[in-house]
């Protein structure tokens, strides 16, 4: 499902690029910003009542198994982004699009993706379909 039904779920979240988070250029290190998505990853699960320990006692994780990173322009020390974070896929896996974008100008600096499928915590196995937990919080019929 790509959201043709309906409006899928997204969260913002604005981050200041800290100190430790940059090199000697003051720009911030590629990797860290895995780390600014999953802060809006977080808001966005957050916002649908299925976070992380939510998820958990459902009997359900989702590991990602797809990170997708695009990088436009940097990230320095002290620059306030904007870190949006959108579901657009729901029904096989959790697919979510991210955007990071200067917090004043809206320049997009960098865009990417997640992919989470859910495994059974009892049986370790993946599942070949959204659980019907995912469903419910997301206010659809399985």
């Amino acid at each position: 499902m790509t959201g043709d039904r309906m409006q899928l779920p997204s969260a913002s979240v604005t981050i200041q690029i800290p100190f430790h988070d940059v090199d000697l250029m003051a720009v911030a290190w590629h990797g860290h910003y895995a780390k600014y998505f999953e802060i809006a990853r977080c808001a966005l699960l957050d916002k649908v009542n299925y976070n992380y320990n939510e998820m958990k006692e459902s009997g359900y994780s989702w590991p990602i198994i797809d990170l997708r990173i695009r990088y436009a322009k940097p990230a320095h020390f002290g620059q306030e982004v904007e870190v949006v974070a959108s579901l657009v896929e729901y029904d096989l896996r959790l697919k979510i699009d991210y955007l990071i974008r200067d917090a004043a100008s809206g320049t997009r600096l960098t865009k990417g993706h997640t992919v989470q499928v859910a495994v059974d915590q009892r049986t370790g196995e993946m599942l070949l379909g959204s659980p019907p937990v995912l469903y419910e919080k997301l206010g659809l019929e399985a």
